[in-house]
């Protein structure tokens, strides 16, 4: 027996309490017979303003995480999708590996992550130097900097808004994602990248690639592309970037 809506997929996707982006991202991208169900981690504090803030957010993430994989399970889901990416970036390649680890553990099931669907992204393109925006505090950006540094691309500029709340990450208007685009490009960057599951950037970076002439990879996007193409599901969409439109 299959599940009615999810005969071809059922994903168990984890996400931060506080937001209020990435669930309604999935949804606009969903194709037939493939679902996504999510778990909240419970964000008791989400101040972020400062190195501090931020890293006092993801010690609460890494306390709930387990809880949150072990609900969403009980859904019967066939793969894990992270709908969150700062913990993915974080302490560089070494993190991620350990981070995937943690939650294939607990789960027993493969898992998509922000960091690795950016760095299949960009190896897919060919890009080599990046502009990066993000929501993050410098504490996060340096992360996301070792990161791609660590797996062979050079970040020329990176744009972090530092958003003072986990919530107030979904107040960044169009306007102000625009402009932070436009800051970290140049004639020398081959891709851009947005971060931070939270922003809402799938749109514009379709909308980016266009009047740019690069690829624009808005995380949530690459992290769903990913899943699906780990999945065997090779359906094109568009409105979401090149990424799942033509790949």
């Amino acid at each position: 027996m299959t599940d009615a809506l999810g005969w071809r997929r059922k994903f168990g996707v984890i996400a931060p309490s506080t937001n209020t982006i990435v669930e309604p991202d999935l949804y606009r991208m969903a194709v037939p017979g493939v679902t996504a169900h999510f778990s909240r981690i419970h964000i008791r504090d989400q101040n972020m303003d400062g190195d501090a803030g931020m890293e006092r957010l993801l010690e609460q993430i890494r306390e709930e995480i387990g809880a949150a994989c072990e609900r969403v399970l009980t859904c019967e889901p066939d793969y894990m999708v992270m709908g969150m990416s700062a913990e993915t970036f974080w302490g560089g390649v070494e993190g991620n590996r350990q981070f995937v680890k943690q939650i294939h553990d607990i789960t027993g099931l493969r898992v998509a992550t922000g960091a690795e669907a950016c760095e299949r992204a960009l190896k897919l393109y060919g890009a080599r130097r990046i502009g990066v925006v993000t929501p993050y505090q410098p504490v996060g950006d340096a992360n996301v900097v070792r990161f791609f540094g660590e797996i062979g691309f050079e970040v020329t500029a990176i744009n972090g808004l530092r958003c003072p709340t986990a919530v107030s990450i979904a107040h960044v208007t169009e306007d102000e994602l625009r402009k932070a685009l436009l800051s970290v490009d140049g004639p020398d960057v081959d891709a851009l990248v947005q971060c931070g599951t939270n922003l809402s950037m799938v749109g514009l970076a379709d909308e980016a690639e266009r009047w740019l002439g690069k690829p624009v990879i808005a995380i949530n996007a690459a992290t769903w592309w990913m899943a699906l193409r780990d999945n065997g599901v090779e359906d094109q969409l568009h409105g979401a970037g090149s990424l799942l439109r033509d790949h």
